[in-house]
């Protein structure tokens, strides 16, 4: 099949590849020290879950993924865990990040491999297998392949093997050298997504590449297409163009028009965690520039870049490792940095290679820039409301189309670094919408808190109201237990304090009557008499204790009378 359509734009720079892709790929060797970050993929970095001190073995997990869009991080080699801190990052920013330092052993002692029946699995399962193998792109976005991975009804698998950056060669000598593997996994994933047509587009100065894969692909219905070579027409979106006709706007997904795009590396990691068990641990690396041995090597994640350079033989007048292509990449800010899933390339720069770019001149509005944008954009216009700072025009301007490939910068005669300007835009744009989000969350945390402090008050008074009622309904009860007696108790009370007084006066009397001498001696008292005694003095008993009650109770109420 022949490429039938182009897309607009592009640009020819010196291409520098055969200086690394005339030799096969070797092994990188085993660092003194793998400092591997755990940011291994667009999303969330994963959380670590293993401890300082910790042996590990080669193929171990020692992070889990932090949510959907996040992956796994495994062990490169068996060793001790010397530490988990913020080392140096790979990143334009310079900004350290958490990573998981191991000291190797040099023994490799390895985890089981855990293969998965993929023909058999359900895609939840595969999903799975792939986060927890750390599968991402590896073509440089490092989106999780987990989340690309469709259920079925695709119109055309597209397998990207331009690599259209300079210097770069890692994919030229994956296919030439494990083309059959790349296949294995490529038919994986067009049986899983039930895909009608696989395409695999191949830029036409790698004919060696396009060679191996043809013959690997005989019989399986997989079509090899050659591409002119024009860059950026490794970008997703530009080989989709090329290769189907279809255009991708922005914030759309290719699946919408029927399309998912793999890397070839990404499809042979894929190959391998699924049928063979084994996480991503390393990758293939392009190390060129001014270095005495430039090649491609099979690099450990987490190796130093700097040792991975001093491996090749820097040459006096290096200065500086630019990770990535000269078009897209960026000087490492810590050349001690682990390399990561997304290093496909380390150039050592040198001025003879990289001289000083030119001081810039102000904008002489050429359009040479709008001539070779991919994404026929209009750089100029974005670069003046990027430097001013008028964030909303360069988003009517279409500023997130920029795939910041760098095609404008290496035209511009006024030496304007563009795509800078764009990136400090985006930057912004995203700073912004961080903050904005951020005040949503803490007005939504305050309207809450308001919320919850009414909802107690209110539960609070719903209490008091239920206490309340429920004394007033318990209120009658005692009240009736601690009324006053009746009236015709009390009546009966008197009569008995008046019999015992008169009792009392009658034993008096009879007292009295005895010490009359002329009276007759004294007869001992009756049993009668002794029992009229006794009750007298129960009455008087009785009167004192009725007396004592009718103190301690107060009068009643209108409401308490009968």
């Amino acid at each position: 099949m022949k490429p039938r359509f182009t897309f607009h734009g592009g640009v020819h720079p010196p291409r520098h590849k055969t200086e690394s892709n005339g030799t096969p790929i070797r092994d990188a060797g085993l660092p003194p020290q793998l400092v591997v970050p755990l940011n291994q993929s667009i999303g969330n970095p994963a959380r670590p879950c293993v401890a300082v001190g910790e042996r590990v073995l080669a193929h171990q997990r020692i992070a889990d993924a932090d949510g959907n869009v996040s992956a796994a991080v495994h062990a490169p080699a068996s060793g001790r865990v010397l530490a988990i801190e913020e080392r140096p990052f790979a990143h334009p920013s310079g900004l350290p990040a958490l990573s998981i330092v191991i000291e190797p052993d040099g023994r490799d002692d390895s985890v089981d491999p855990v293969p998965v029946d993929w023909r058999q699995a359900d895609s939840r399962t595969l999903r799975e297998q792939l986060r927890d193998m750390g599968v991402v792109g590896l073509g440089g976005a490092v989106f999780p392949t987990a989340l690309k991975l469709s259920d079925g009804g695709l119109e055309t698998l597209v397998i990207n093997g331009a690599e259209c950056e300079p210097y770069i060669s890692c994919d030229d000598r994956l296919m030439r050298e494990r083309a059959a593997d790349i296949v294995l996994g490529v038919g994986l994933l067009a049986e899983r997504m039930q895909a009608k047509e696989t395409l695999i587009g191949i830029e036409d100065d790698k004919p060696e590449a396009i060679a191996a894969l043809t013959a690997a692909c005989a019989g399986t219905g997989i079509e090899v297409v050659s591409v002119p070579t024009r860059y950026p027409g490794g970008g997703a979106k530009q080989l989709i163009r090329v290769l189907t006709g279809k255009e991708v706007p922005h914030g759309v997904r290719s699946t919408d028009f029927g399309v998912q795009c793999f890397n070839v590396a990404t499809a042979y990691t894929v190959w391998r965690a699924l049928v063979l068990g084994l996480p991503v641990v390393s990758r293939i690396v392009t190390v060129t520039g001014a270095v005495a041995r430039a090649g491609n090597v099979e690099a450990r994640i987490g190796t130093p870049a700097d040792w991975l350079v001093g491996q090749a033989g820097p040459t006096p007048d290096s200065r500086g490792i630019i990770m990535g292509g000269p078009m897209m990449g960026f000087t490492l800010p810590a050349p001690a940095a682990g390399i990561t899933k997304a290093t496909n390339c380390l150039i050592a720069r040198s001025e003879a290679l990289f001289p000083p770019r030119p001081p810039a001149l102000p904008c002489i509005r050429c359009g040479a820039c709008s001539e070779v944008c991919p994404a026929s954009l209009q750089p100029m216009e974005l670069y003046w409301h990027a430097r001013s700072k008028q964030f909303g025009r360069a988003q009517e301007y279409a500023l997130f189309d920029c795939i910041e490939c760098g095609a404008c910068s290496y035209v511009c005669p006024s030496q304007i670094p563009l795509v800078d300007y764009y990136r400090y835009a985006k930057d912004e744009i995203w700073a912004a919408e961080r903050d904005r989000k951020a005040a949503e969350l803490a007005r939504t945390r305050f309207d809450f808190r308001n919320y919850r402090a009414a909802r107690d008050k209110e539960e609070k008074a719903a209490r008091l109201a239920a206490r309340a009622a429920a004394a007033a309904a318990s209120a009658p009860a005692v009240a009736a237990e601690t009324a006053p007696a009746p009236a015709a108790t009390l009546d009966a009370d008197k009569q008995a304090a008046i019999q015992a007084a008169m009792a009392r006066a009658a034993a008096r009397k009879a007292a009295g009557a005895g010490k009359d001498p002329a009276a007759p001696a004294a007869t001992p008292m009756s049993d009668a008499g002794k029992k009229a005694a006794i009750e007298a003095a129960m009455a008087r008993a009785a009167a004192r204790k009725a007396a004592k009650a009718a103190e301690a109770t107060p009068p009643p109420s209108e409401s308490d009378a009968p």
